[in-house]
């Protein structure tokens, strides 16, 4: 049989797999097919969300079970041999592997990315295909590993035999981490963006160092109680008794794996500082979680810790690694080895999009300027000068813009969702108060259900910190919504957080990014496939921060007595965000107000470092205003979003569509090969679901403006190619006038009069199937058996269906 006649599955099944397999490749070990590798990105389009296309590898070939080496893009025969390549490539960039082939079935295309061979590439016939021995001695040399450290670098995952395995950037970062360490590196530097799960991935080091015995006690140290009880009882559970969580100040040196606070080994005394009860050889690897909040600094109390066990390795965790002048991550740690970014997270589905309502007060905007000899509702006389929007709940108090607040903010949840988990952002404990008392006036009813509907949760709140698992919870209603000011802002793992509320100024795109992480978690189980970020003090214009590595899919901005929830179709605007829309930065805010960064107050080692003591004649503390009857209204709000491609827009439902169209298919003619040459046309409309097209919310924004439904053929030549529109009862009847049913008689003739009258009234997709004949329509005229016969068998039915359809879609005959 003629190759050219062969599917690409063919090809695969018939030459390129049995290539490998001669070449010495393990079938079950080494090889895998149609590797998917992303979830897909999550399109957001008003209230309605689809999955754009997921990555998929032909093949990938494995040294060992998630050390890949090579990737293998197949096309069918009709293609060339190097076919492939290009999308290979981009495959192979994303997995991190070094080497790449394309094939036809002919033969392969070889594309070495190390620069070590004499060429880049080389075209090979079926029966060079290297072995799995010569590509891997190509890898170790590329990586620079010598013989220990091929070894290092060859001891196994953990597997719990559920089929779990890292997804492709944890295996990534694994990899280049125990890599690093086997060449002799002992400073090492992970990026990986909130909820991407760094802790697994620490874990899978940790157990692949630690079960090879090239480390044998590792230490793992967080800011936060939360964050070490979080991974003793989930992550680091397979280390069982070998493992240990310091606390009051105890030291046993009989375990292997430590997990610690660093408030639990430190203090300002130095009987406190128990780190030292160690050797400073007792550790081989530390493991330093969130390092950007520690280590960073020179003087830090972290620092101190790494220095004592300086003969350790090293590695940080951070989701945003801090460089100022004074603080540095790199510095200590050097470049990261890898870098997995928050952009890239919501490129491949793995975290979720935003989008962003932008809320303008008036005052916050103009300002305001107390009248001479002001004072405020406590008597203090009201300093002379022009407060704005960083002067709010900071400096001073308007009792009017909390109440505002809180309306816009129960505003949405009634329209949108009353038991959304939500967390408020406050400048300070002060502040958070006055909100969560504001939000109980707004929500008497929901709070008269549960009095935790509504709850502060902040360092000084035992009873509102008592809270944070059940919100953290999935399956636990209350407490709803949140106010808090730094506690909750890193290290809180609340998956089903839909809505963010931002009534603070943050200036510290550290500090942003890891508050936008509460939100980036998605949960398929409770339908939480992206959020929302409301912003009152403008901070989400970090969006448009070159050092910011993410977009919103939406920012709205709606104006005084506008709608609070987004509309699902936005004209479009001229104001997009420009860098003048930026304030100039500011040095980053410390913790005010003493709030705590751990979370159990019981435990001496939750408690943060205190200040030192003020000096004498150091001056007081400013005081905070508190201003009645000064009237708040919203200015302006404004939503948008990201395209399928991540690109920060505000555009109409018929611009996203003809873009998503355009995209796939470059003219009209293409779209009318495509869609004529489509056996069925439901996988050229899958297809441009997959590019972001959203049928249901095209079909509801079309069919209100012209009055009727369309078809999907119609919509698309409407919509992105500027086509009149015909109905489906207006193609139903073109065919009649035409002589088409005169070509039969009897029963396929009656079949084929329903088929149309069925398209007519509910649309191409149920015409193509051919299961359709059990409607009850149909059995007027027969068995569904007795229907297929009537037109000579399947194949003549299905022939005489694919006819119907082409003239349904061809141009209608002039009279």
């Amino acid at each position: 049989m003629n190759k050219k006649h062969f599917s690409e599955r063919d090809i695969c099944t018939k030459f390129i797999t049995p290539a490998i397999v001669r070449a010495g490749w393990d079938l079950q070990t080494q090889i895998r097919e149609e590797v998917t590798f992303t979830a897909g990105r999550i399109i957001v389009r008003g209230r309605l969300h689809t999955r754009g296309k997921k990555r998929r590898a032909d093949y990938i070939l494995y040294h060992q079970k998630n050390v890949p080496l090579a990737v293998i893009e197949a096309k069918d025969n009709k293609h060339s041999l190097g076919a492939g390549m290009e999308q290979a490539l981009g495959y192979a960039e994303a997995l991190d592997i070094p080497f790449i082939f394309s094939s036809n079935g002919d033969g392969f295309l070889f594309h070495d990315r190390t620069g070590l061979a004499s060429q880049m590439e080389t075209e090979l016939s079926l029966d060079q295909f290297p072995s799995p021995a010569e590509l891997w001695q190509r890898y170790s040399q590329y990586k620079g590993l010598d013989d220990t450290a091929q070894q290092i670098v060859s001891f196994p995952y953990y597997d719990d035999g559920s089929g779990k395995s890292p997804r492709y950037y944890q295996a990534n970062a694994i990899n280049r981490t125990i890599e690093a360490i086997a060449r002799g590196q002992n400073r090492i530097l992970l990026v990986m963006a909130t909820g991407t799960g760094k802790t697994y991935t620490a874990f899978q080091i940790i157990w692949r160092l630690w079960k090879g015995k090239q480390k044998k006690r590792i230490l793992f140290l967080a800011d936060r109680n939360i964050l070490v009880d979080q991974t003793k009882s989930n992550d680091f559970k397979p280390f069982g008794p070998a493992m240990t969580k310091i606390e009051k100040r105890q030291v046993n040196t009989a375990f292997e794996i430590y997990l610690s606070l660093y408030q639990a080994v430190t203090g300002n005394e130095e009987v406190r500082n128990i780190y030292k009860q160690f050797p400073p050889d007792f550790f081989d690897l530390i493991i330093i979680d969130e390092c950007h909040r520690g280590s960073a600094s020179d003087d830090s109390a972290w620092r101190e810790i790494l220095n004592y066990f300086s003969g350790a390795t090293h590695v940080g965790l951070t989701a945003t690694p801090k460089e100022t002048k004074d603080v540095s991550n790199i510095n200590y740690f050097g470049e990261p080895v890898y870098t997995y970014s928050l952009k890239q997270g919501i490129e491949d589905g793995f975290l979720a999009p935003y989008k962003v309502i932008r809320i303008d007060l008036d005052v916050d905007l103009q300002g305001w300027r107390p009248k001479s000899g002001q004072k405020d509702k406590y008597g203090n006389l009201i300093e002379d000068r022009i407060y704005n929007q960083k002067d709010m709940d900071r400096n001073i108090v308007f009792d009017e813009r909390t109440q505002l607040v809180a309306f816009k903010v129960t505003e949405y949840l009634q329209q949108t969702g009353e038991f959304q988990k939500t967390i408020i952002f406050c400048t300070d404990i002060d502040h958070a108060e006055r909100m969560r008392q504001a939000l109980v006036n707004q929500n008497p009813e929901r709070v008269k259900e549960n009095r935790k509907y509504i709850m502060r949760i902040t360092g000084d709140n035992p009873e509102g910190k008592a809270e944070l698992d059940n919100f953290i919870d999935p399956e636990s209603r209350y407490p709803t919504i949140v106010t808090t000011s730094e506690l909750m802002s890193t290290g809180v793992d609340a998956k089903t957080c839909k809505l963010i509320v931002l009534d603070k100024t943050i200036n510290s795109p550290t500090e942003f990014k890891q508050i936008i992480g509460r939100g980036t978690r998605i949960d398929e189980e409770h339908n939480k496939h992206w959020f929302t970020i409301m912003d009152f003090k403008k901070a989400t214009e970090r969006f448009a921060d070159k050092d910011f590595d993410g977009d919103p899919v939406q920012i709205f901005k709606p104006k005084e007595g506008d709608d609070i929830v987004p509309p699902d179709d936005i004209p479009p605007e001229d104001d997009d965000i420009t860098p003048d829309d930026i304030d100039d930065p500011v040095d980053d805010e410390s913790i005010e107000d003493g709030e705590e960064w751990g979370n159990d107050d019981t435990d001496e080692e939750d408690t943060p470092t205190p200040p030192p003591p003020e000096e004498e004649g150091e001056p007081e503390p400013r005081i905070k205003y508190h201003v009645q009857g000064q009237e708040f209204k919203v200015s302006k709000e404004r939503v948008q979003h990201l395209d399928a491609n991540g690109k920060l827009v505000i555009e109409s439902m018929h611009d996203h569509t003809r873009e998503c169209v355009t995209r796939q298919y470059a003219s009209l003619d293409d779209f009318l090969r495509k869609w004529g040459s489509a056996d069925k046309k439901k996988a050229v409309i899958a297809e441009l679901a997959e590019q972001g097209v959203f049928w249901p919310e095209l079909q509801a924004n079309v069919s209100k403006k012209l009055g009727t439904e369309l078809d999907p053929f119609d919509l698309i030549c409407h919509v992105a190619f500027d086509q009149p529109p015909l109905t489906r009862r207006e193609r139903a009847d073109n065919v009649k006038k035409r002589n088409y049913f005169t070509r039969y008689e009897g029963a396929a003739r009656q079949v084929l009069e329903t088929l149309l009258e069925k398209y007519a009234d509910v649309g191409i997709e149920p015409v193509e199937e051919i299961t359709i004949l059990t409607d009850q329509a149909f059995s007027k005229i027969g068995a569904p058996m007795e229907l297929v016969s009537a037109f000579g068998g399947k194949s003549g039915y299905l022939q005489a269906v694919q006819e119907l359809e082409a003239l349904l879609y061809s141009k209608p005959q002039s009279a």
